[in-house]
């Protein structure tokens, strides 16, 4: 299979190179990211999406932001570090990669002697490793996951946990391509995704080209697929995980995870134990990420919906632990009741 890499350090190591996903799936077009208006813009356009995709280039961006200021003085760097930190943080508020990812470049940065250069220095090699150690992660959920697959499985998907949405072959479609890299057979049907259509536009066009068979469908035909026995295990990513095993996922997962429990089909969720957050207790805690009234309204330049009306648009939803019969990550495979150390 052809790798597709979502996120990467520019050419000429100054920037972080991008797969622009708002284009997809009629054009693939990559663009760099040098200015924390860059960086900013991407990730909250949704240029750069997938949670542990926007941890990985809020830290890399955090380096090319600060690149320009090596010079400075450890303190000015450092404060300056912070307040770029700051700035990228609150761009998304649900997914935990995001301050998860910064707040390990500010604790290299705080951990490193020397000057200004030193500590840029550092904090490159930092996101690099973050970079890397995704791209790891994400083999090991695929080889723990595809475990719950059975040769010809049948899986539905929600939105996209990929590779676009990661630096490696994903999260939920991680035991997707290593089932697919064993020989083993596998079809997956993939929900729209709306209003962005992420599952249709990006989890569509990734798989397709990686010749494993998929087949689209709305939102809306899940629950009626998996009555008529079309749908073997249903299989997301998350945003985040309360430490009660709570799930936030794009919006939408809640209600197939509904439909699932009552088709009395397997619902899994796999995620790289950075998506774990123990300071949240459940995902009552959870902030859930607002946007655009547009987003719903319109379809491209169509207009939808009449011109005024109200709209709701969260862009995550929290599915209970009590819906999710395993969650996969790179340290094995969590079963109820869920307690992560």
């Amino acid at each position: 299979m052809e790798t597709i890499q979502s996120v990467r350090w520019s050419d000429d190591g100054h920037g972080v190179r991008i797969i622009d996903q708002r284009l997809l799936p009629s054009r693939l077009v990559e663009c760099d990211l040098r200015s924390l208006d860059d960086v900013v813009n991407a990730i909250r356009s949704l240029a750069v999406r997938g949670a542990p995709a926007i941890g990985i280039a809020g830290s890399m961006g955090l380096v090319a932001v600060l690149a320009p200021n090596a010079n400075d003085a450890r303190e000015k760097l450092i404060a300056r570090a912070r307040e770029v930190a700051e700035i990228i943080r609150n761009t998304r508020p649900t997914a935990v990669n995001l301050p998860w990812a910064l707040d390990r470049m500010i604790d290299r940065a705080l951990r490193t002697d020397g000057d200004g250069r030193a500590i840029v220095d550092a904090m490159r090699d930092e996101a690099t490793a973050i970079l890397e150690e995704d791209r790891a992660m994400c083999r090991r959920i695929g080889e723990r996951g595809v475990s719950l697959l059975n040769d010809g499985a049948r899986v539905l998907t929600h939105c996209n946990a990929g590779a676009l949405a990661t630096g490696g072959i994903g999260t939920a479609l991680a035991p997707i391509y290593i089932a697919a890299e064993r020989g083993q057979a596998v079809e997956v049907f993939v929900d729209e995704s709306r209003p962005l259509l992420q599952g249709s536009r990006l989890t569509a066009w990734e798989l397709q080209r990686a010749g494993i068979r998929v087949t689209v469908l709305t939102d809306g035909m899940a629950a009626t697929l998996m009555r008529r026995e079309g749908v073997d295990i249903c299989l997301v990513g998350a945003d985040r995980i309360a430490a009660n095993g709570d799930i936030a996922n794009k919006i939408g997962t809640y209600h197939l995870a509904i439909a699932a429990r009552y088709h009395e089909l397997p619902f899994v969720v796999a995620a790289p134990t950075s998506t774990v957050d123990p300071a949240t207790a459940t995902g009552a805690e959870i902030v859930i990420e607002q946007r655009a009234a547009d987003e719903v309204t319109l379809i491209g330049t169509k207009q939808t919906a009449p011109s005024g009306v109200c709209v709701y648009n969260p862009a995550f939803d929290v599915t209970p632990a009590e819906l999710v019969c395993a969650i996969v990550t790179d340290r094995g495979i969590f079963r109820p009741p869920y307690r992560f150390s």
